[in-house]
């Protein structure tokens, strides 16, 4: 039986990662003056895992679990793939620490030159594990995984840092027969930052109500 999203790699790491994205500000939680997302949703939450980069003590402790997880998961496999732009720099990182190449996933093939859509060297029928920095509704990183495989790749699984959890997240992921493990998720944070007095119990209600329905959610 096969795992699909948000499954966290396991309790203390995901404790343990929330504690750090929220000491580095790379998550802020504002369920007072909410952020507007590109989408144009309405989000108490803003997340930007690429700030990471700027923690060595951070950084090397994302890449470490990460290696680690994925050695223990899948063996080691041929290639990590990262997804522009948010998961390059981790994902290079963890190819890395595993020894192993890298390649990069970009949304859209070029319209210049090779016109690639995957950028580095990698082979058809070879493993490849992807990494990602953060996922919303998972259409960007699945999108990635559909130019691997149309490339004849074989493509084991995705890790990421952080998810937000939302159930049509997990519907894509189950509907494409990708395994998605992350390091910390939504629930987990809030316990967190709940325990942590980051946020109220009275702001742990308004965060967890916009979860249940983010593109409705209104601060008001």
């Amino acid at each position: 039986m096969c795992n699909f999203a948000d499954m966290i790699f396991d309790k203390d790491t995901a404790k343990k990662t929330a504690e750090v994205l929220l000491q580095i500000n790379a998550i802020k939680l504002s369920p007072k003056e909410p952020f507007t997302w590109a989408s144009g949703w309405k989000s108490p939450i803003y997340c930007d895992n690429r700030i990471v980069l700027s923690f060595p003590p951070i950084r090397n402790y994302i890449r470490e679990t990460m290696g680690k997880y994925i050695e223990r998961e899948y063996g080691k496999p041929d290639v990590i793939a990262g997804v522009a732009t948010g998961a390059i720099g981790i994902g290079i990182l963890v190819a890395e620490y595993l020894g192993l190449p890298f390649i990069y996933v970009r949304p859209d093939a070029k319209g210049h030159g090779r016109k690639n859509q995957i950028e580095g060297f990698v082979e058809s029928g070879q493993n490849v594990v992807v990494v990602e920095d953060l996922i919303s509704t998972g259409k960007s990183s699945l999108n990635a995984v559909k130019a691997l495989k149309e490339a004849n790749i074989n493509v084991k699984g995705m890790v990421a840092i952080f998810t937000y959890g939302f159930d049509i997240a997990s519907k894509n992921f189950e509907k494409d027969g990708i395994r998605l493990n992350t390091l910390s998720n939504y629930e987990n944070l809030l316990e967190e930052a709940l325990e942590t007095n980051y946020i109220s119990k009275k702001e742990l209600e308004t965060l967890s109500d916009w979860n249940t329905n983010p593109s409705e959610w209104n601060a008001n």
